[in-house]
């Protein structure tokens, strides 16, 4: 394909996404937005009389008991949000069995959050990595500038095959001086990250969006020949023997729960995006809508 037809096919997709993250953000998703991702904006005010449509999360308990009737917590708006898309730009993005590539459900992902973003007045930047840091775009405001940020979520090649987490998460603490609401999207198939990941969610409010590719599931009945994207390694794969994809499925598994468990040591919430075999028109708004459920039932518990 010449440079202009891929350039025309890019600005396409990239309208696809716009219009799909509108239609989200039109719904449930922008009040979500501002109740889920304000929390770490907000000031203390002062406390008031609740009154009949107030939000019972906001009751001051201390106060209610001293007083005996309710009162609630009055926050004000401290600063606009800042939030900053860390993307993994390895070569294992551009492959996979889905629907999509995993590159491009990142773009979809960070499309309509990115959108939703600006909809809030919120500033939006990018940090695109491989095994170091290829781009980083500052946090600005406005819907060009989001879109801006979808084409290089979708364009933009990392300079090595590999991918180190670290690097972008060390460098998100040196260009980014006060508190973000950060989406680190990767595989994460990747090792050495654990160290630095508690360290930056000590400081941001980081959310780990893990993409689970089909063959993260379970290996087809066939044999197949598997070429590791990053490393170039060849492995021939027996799908013909049912001992081999019950040992591929629990290795899997097991890789999958240990994630898990280092995201939940480091106090980092999980969004886990599987790619769909075949088209979804939910793929993305099931997760994401999920994710914000999470946390208001958890803001709602708190």
């Amino acid at each position: 394909m010449d440079s202009n037809a891929e350039l025309k096919e890019l600005l396409a997709e990239v309208r696809r996404i716009e219009v799909q993250s509108k239609r989200l953000v039109a719904s449930a998703l922008a009040g979500g937005y501002r109740s889920v991702f304000r929390g770490s904006g907000l000031e203390f005010d002062e406390v008031r009389e609740y009154v009949s449509g107030d939000d019972p999360r906001a009751v001051d308990w201390n106060v209610t008991a001293r007083v005996g009737k309710p009162f609630i917590k009055k926050y004000v708006d401290e600063r606009e949000l800042t939030v900053v898309f860390l993307l993994d730009l390895s070569t294992s993005m551009d492959h996979g069995f889905g629907h999509y590539t995993m590159r491009q459900m990142a773009a979809r992902i960070s499309g309509c959050l990115a959108l939703s973003a600006v909809r809030n007045n919120d500033k939006v930047g990018f940090i695109g990595f491989s095994e170091q840091v290829d781009k980083y775009v500052p946090a600005r405001k406005g819907s060009r500038h989001a879109l801006s940020v979808i084409r290089d979520s979708l364009a933009l090649r990392g300079a090595s095959p590999t991918s180190n987490l670290s690097a972008a998460l060390d460098f998100s603490g040196s260009v980014l001086r006060g508190h973000a609401t950060m989406f680190l999207i990767s595989d994460f198939c990747s090792d050495g990250w654990q160290q630095s990941l508690p360290l930056c969610a000590r400081r941001h409010d980081l959310i780990a969006v893990r993409l689970l590719p089909p063959e993260f599931e379970a290996l087809p009945p066939l044999s197949l020949r598997a070429v590791d994207p990053e490393s170039g390694r060849n492995l021939w794969l027996d799908g013909h023997s049912a001992a081999v994809r019950e040992q591929y499925q629990q290795s899997m598994l097991d890789w999958q729960a240990t994630v898990k468990q280092q995201l939940l040591r480091a106090k980092v919430d999980c969004m886990d995006v599987p790619v769909p075999r075949l088209h979804d028109a939910d793929a993305i708004s099931k997760p994401i809508h999920r994710f914000f459920l999470m946390r208001e039932q958890r803001g709602a518990k708190g």
